[in-house]
Order: structure tokens, then sequence, then C-alpha cells
């Protein structure tokens, strides 16, 4: 296999939803390339893309895969989709680094959920559409009618290049506009035999063909000029004006296939290599200093890590693209984010399983490699001479959480090194080892995503796990001051124990005076403080210990102990063991025994004396709040809004999004549990939403009164 230019190179996304057509048009477009000499069949389990077991088991994509094809003496590097939202992350990843996007749609079923939500990555990540009305051979096509949604779902851009003859069970020909000639496929072999249009369908053509010089026009200004002066363009000026507008997205071209009978691929592979941009064509990417790195092959070799996958028997495969230079076999590079060595002993061109040796790899291109020491997903690698970084993928909030655990103690090594490699290969599974809860919570995109996350612990790795409920990251607070005393005394021959310890808790906020004086149950206890000790807590919030010790009442030696014995019992709070926060705390007398007194004593005092406080200071339990935002169908409005009100969410806003509702909302963390499942089924799986943490405020009476008897009873178990 040749080396290619970055000119020769083309990066190209199949997006779409699921059972669209995505693997079925890719596996057509690799044979009429040249790079399979039979296709396969998604129902077969035989086809490059979708190779892995558990893609045979569920039959369909659940990781994004690289592919490659020829066509026109270019390299059409493909990027094969997961149509499902729940592995959104494999298309946010395979678009930052491809040009242009390929948008799949079912000629059945119109536009979808999966169309609408990666429509809007796309737009997001601003790379150029392309789109394909896919299944055109079903009886129930309907071509015109799914052109008619996509123009109301993606906007006036949406300009056919070509339209079905024979739709249905007999389609077999294209009309194209650009070149202006039918397309007939008498076999599946994927070649056409090229004829004029037939009379009955020349009107149409004309028509569209004008429409289409229109729109190649409006996006190139001498193109403009040349149209208004002619009042045509010949097909070179609109392939250039084409090209200008995708890279603009100001036209989204619309080609008709089967790629189940491989009918019409050729032609759009055509397309693909001498209309859509190359990577040369693209805004040159940034770095993460701001400098613009261009695609130029003679500049030094750099790449980005955009997938991280481990196969048995070979290992981490690092998915990459050259950013700039020439990538050679052999090159030693510089992993930026690591600082370590890595040599890049093997080059692949990829076709799904199948992986190509070749010498070197174009700035532009993508590839893949073996055997490198400690790179991952988002990492750099640079040759000598280039010093950037490239930003990393930005993935998406998890909205799914769950807590797991090996069903046997012995595997818990096991499974913590199983979720690791999940991770590396999936970074929109998060894993979170809470010391607080007592719990490993792994996050994802929905409850389907995790159960994968299950289906790989019971059948890739052997380890037999369970999910479980995830405990809620409460925190415990104060609203009013109190006072309390405690005397820790113990005597059991030899050495005793003696502590006293006498104190006041209140609420802390930010910016409050120093006290002077307390008055706490008709009582004024005057104050004087020596020593202020602040400590911003790791989970949030803060503790300000105040020493106001005179006359050595406690030796300042013991302050320490007392702050310790508090940390602790802040650490487990005093209502349900939750982390307890923004609490001020004045130590201002107490007694010693010049014998019995030690540190232990001192830090059992501080501990109960502080519990003793808290639970007399109008204690309160806080929970964590997120910011919700929801994308609704119109009609799914009211559902969704009542739910979130059962869910005790609070709306902040809304505002409307081609066709769809927004909802901003605040919600407990409590009631999110299985809430993309739910909002699934309310909205018909059309609707998507994200969620991110925003604070903790008070839980209502009634719940707080319920926690508190669940802990109790918790610990009664104990």
């Amino acid at each position: 296999m040749k080396t290619y230019q970055p000119e020769d190179i083309r990066n190209i996304a199949l997006m779409g939803n699921a059972g669209s057509g995505k693997t079925s048009l890719a596996e057509a477009m690799l044979f009429n390339g040249g790079v399979i000499d039979r296709r396969g069949n998604v129902d077969n389990k035989n086809t490059a893309s979708d190779y892995n077991e558990i893609e045979h088991d569920y039959g369909y994509s659940v990781y994004n895969t690289l592919l490659y094809t020829e066509s026109q003496g270019k390299k059409i590097n493909i990027l094969d989709n997961p149509g499902l939202d729940d592995f959104v992350g494999g298309l946010i990843s395979s678009l930052h680094v491809a040009d242009t996007g390929l948008m799949v749609l079912n000629s059945q079923n119109g536009i979808e959920v999966g169309s609408e939500i990666h429509f809007r990555h796309a737009a997001k990540m601003n790379k150029p559409m392309i789109i394909v009305v896919n299944h055109n051979d079903h009886e129930k096509s309907n071509f015109d009618k799914t052109v008619e949604l996509a123009r109301d779902s993606f906007g006036k851009q949406v300009t056919l290049v070509q339209f079905p003859v024979n739709e249905g069970l007999q389609f077999n020909a294209v009309v194209d506009v650009l070149k202006m000639k039918m397309y007939t496929y008498p076999d599946d072999s994927g070649k056409a035999r090229i004829d004029d249009i037939p009379s009955e369908h020349m009107e149409r053509a004309e028509t569209l063909r004008n429409e289409l010089m229109e729109k190649a026009a409006e996006n190139d200004e001498e193109l403009m000029e040349l149209f208004f002066e002619k009042e045509m363009l010949e097909e070179d000026e609109m392939r250039k004006g084409i090209t200008a507008g995708l890279i603009q997205r100001g036209i989204f071209p619309v080609f008709c296939t089967s790629g189940k009978t491989n009918v019409g691929v050729d032609r759009l592979m055509e397309f693909i290599a001498n209309v859509t941009p190359s990577p040369l064509q693209m805004p040159a990417p940034k770095a993460s200093n701001g400098k613009e790195i261009p695609c130029d092959a003679g500049k030094p070799a750099s790449l980005f890590v955009f997938k991280t996958y481990i196969e048995s028997h070979i290992g981490e495969i690092n998915y990459f693209k050259v950013m700039s230079g020439e990538l050679k076999e052999g090159m030693d590079v510089t992993n930026t984010k690591t600082q370590n060595k890595e040599r890049i002993s093997q080059i692949f061109a990829v076709a799904g399983k199948n992986r190509n040796k070749v010498p070197s790899m174009m700035a532009g291109d993508l590839g893949a490699t073996v055997k490198l020491k400690a790179t991952k997903t988002n990492h750099t690698l640079n040759a000598p001479g280039a010093d950037w970084t490239f930003d990393p993928i930005e993935f998406p909030e998890p909205k799914f959480r769950t807590a797991i655990k090996a069903v046997s103690e012995g595997d818990d090594e096991k499974l913590g090194e199983a979720l690791s490699r999940i991770h590396d290969e999936d970074p929109t599974i998060v894993v979170e080892y809470s010391k607080e809860l007592k719990q490993i919570i792994v996050h994802g995109q929905g409850e389907h995503h995790l159960n994968i996350l299950k289906w790989q612990m019971d059948n890739r790795f052997k380890i037999e796990t369970q999910f479980l409920p995830p405990r809620i990251p409460y925190r415990e607070t104060i609203t009013k001051v109190a006072q309390a005393d405690y005397r820790h005394k113990k005597q059991s021959g030899g050495a005793g124990q003696f502590g006293e310890v006498h104190l006041v808790i209140e609420p802390y906020k930010e910016g409050m005076p120093l006290p002077s004086v307390y008055k706490v149950n008709g009582k004024e206890i005057k104050v004087n403080v020596r020593d202020v000790d602040e400590h911003n807590l790791p989970w949030g919030g803060k503790l300000v210990f105040l020493n106001c010790i005179v006359g050595g009442s406690i030796d300042a030696r013991f302050m320490p102990a007392i702050l310790k014995g508090i940390m602790e019992k802040m650490e487990e709070g005093p209502l349900t063991g939750s982390y307890a926060r923004d609490i001020r705390i004045a130590v201002y007398d107490g007694k010693m025994h010049p014998v019995d007194s030690n540190e232990i004593s001192f830090k059992l005092a501080g501990r109960n004396a502080f519990s003793m406080a808290f639970k007399n200071a109008g204690p309160k339990i806080l929970e964590p709040i997120y910011e919700v935002e929801i994308y609704v169908p119109s009609d799914r409005m009211g559902d969704v809004m009542s739910d979130l009100q059962s869910r005790r969410g609070v709306v902040q806003g809304m505002s409307s999004e081609k066709g769809f509702e927004k909802i901003m909302a605040k919600v407990p963390l409590a009631e999110m549990n299985k809430y993309s499942t739910a909002l699934s089924s309310l909205s018909g799986g059309r609707a998507m939403y994200s969620m991110k943490f925003s604070e903790y405020a008070q839980v209502p009476p009634d719940i707080q009164e319920q926690l508190l008897k669940a802990y109790e009873a918790e610990q009664e178990e104990e």
C-alpha cells in the first residue's frame, strides 16, 4: 500500500441512528475500493467493522471502528460509529479527528433520535456534513419524505445531489444532478452503467441542478459573480463551490444509496474523493497554547491518540491521527503527557479487524500502532522538533451511575484492573473509588451503557459482579450556635486517662467576624481568640478551629489532639455518617490532670464534645443538586415537566431550538437514579439530557427524617 499525501486523504465519520445501515454502507465502500474481496453482513456477523464478540451478541455497533478504502486515487478513512446515544463517546472521538460527517438516514424511518443527537454533536464541533439516505431498496422507503424531514431538522442547507429511480424493492438506479447522468446497477457488484437521464426524470433533474448550482455559488464570491453573469456553472466550478460550502456548513449534499445491495455507493465514494475537503483544506487545529498547527508533511511529526483498545493476543492498540509531518516506522517520539519516550515499532492502515503494515504515514492520515508503554487516549506524541500538545477530546459528562462490587472478595483486585482497562478504552465510563460512600461507583451515559460493562465483566474478564444502588454523598451541617462539654476519664490500673473540653460550635460563613461572646441557652460565654486554624475540607466547605484557651486550663500541646478528634467526627458526621462541613468551633475551657492527661484523652474528649454540640445546633442534612439540561420534542414537553416535578426538580428556564424544547432545571442527585431510562420511555427515545454538579442544598424535613431513621436502622444491624 502506498503512502498517501495529505491532499489525497479524506477522513469521514459515519453518523446516524442505530439501524440506518452505517456498517453495511461501510462494508460496500471497502468492497468497492478493493480492500475486501467479499461483502460481509451484519446478520451473519462477518463485517469488517462490527467484529467484536459483544457486537456479535448484541447485533449492533458498540465501538467506533477505523476502516479505509480507496477511490479516484484517494484514501478514504472511514470511522464507523455506534448509533445509540449510550455509546456517544465513540462518535465524539471520531468527529474529533474526522474532517467530514456522513449522516446516514433510514429511508423508511426518516429522522430518528440518533440522527438528531449526532447532528447536534457535528454542529457543535463545526464539522462539514453529507447526508446519505439509505435503505431505498425497502418496500416502505420514502425518500422525499425523509428529505423533507431532514430540511425541517437540519435546515435549508439540505440540498439534493441525487434522487432514486425505482424506489422500493426494485431500486437499482439514481439520477445524479451534479453529473447530470443516471447510474444504473444491474447487480450487486457496485459497478454502475452510466446513461443519459430519461425524459420522464429530466424536468426534476434540471430543477434540482439549478438549486444545487445556486447553493454552490452562495459559498464563493467569485462563483456567485460568475453565476450571475452566465446563469450557470460548469461541473468543476460547482465542485469548488460545494467544497467551500461543506467547510462552512453552508450546504449538506444529499445522496441516495442501498448499502445492502451496493446501489449508489461507488458514486458516493467518487464524490467524497473529489469534493469533500482534505485535511489540508480544513481549519488548522490548535495546540493547547493556542498556536495553530497546520497539516504540513514538511513539519516535524506529531500524532494525537484518539482511541485505545486492548485485544487478546495483541495487547493494547493505539489509534492515532498524524497531525503534522511524516510518521515513519522505527521513529522515536515523546509523550507530552508522561514525558516517556516511545518507539513507533509498527504502523498499520486499519480496516476493522484487518491491519495492514505500512512503512510510513503522512500528515492528515489515520492509523494504529502497538506496543507503546504508557500512551493512552488524548495523548500527543511528538518527534524531535515538535513541542506542542493537542487539546483532549471533550467527552460528555456521565448521566447514569451505579455501584459495582465483585461477588467474591478475592476478585476485588481483578475488578479494579478490569475497570481501569475499560475506562482506557471508553473514557465515558468513569470509575470512582469512593472512600466516603464505601463503594466503587461507575458512571456512564445510560443504563444500557453500564449493562455492556457488566457483559464485559462476565464474558471478557470472567469476573462475577453485581450492581448495587449507589449511595448519595450527603453532607451534614448546623444552623445555630450550641455548646457542649465532655470529660473523658478512665482508670484501669497504671496510668489513667483524663481530658475535659468545653467548646461552642456555630455555622461558618465566609467573612464572618471573630467572636467575643456567645449567647447559648440564656448564658453568655465570653471568649478570647488566641489562634485561628482554617481547614479547606477535601469534600467541600470549611472547618475553622478557634483556640480560646486562657490561663492554661488546657496545655497548648493538646490542642492538635482535640482538633484531630473533631476532624474524625467531621469525616463521619453525627447524623448519618456523611461528611460534615461549614462549621466554626471555639474551644474556650477545659481541665487537665498532671499525670493522666494525654493526647488520646483530649482527642476523645474533643470528638465527643463536638458530637454532643452538633446534635443541639439545629443539624441539617445537605444533598447534592445537579444542573440538568434536557432537549425534548415539543409534543413530549408536558410529560417530561411533570416527571421533573415528581423528582423535586426546579425549572430554571426554557428555550426552543429547532423543534426541540430545552429545559434547564436543578434536580437532587437522589432523584436522578435511572433517569436516562425514564426519559427515554417518556419521549420515545427522542429526548437527551446532560447533567453537572451545581451545589449542596438542604433536604426537606420529611426526607431528613427518613435518612435519620435509615441510618439508625443500619447502625443497629451492624
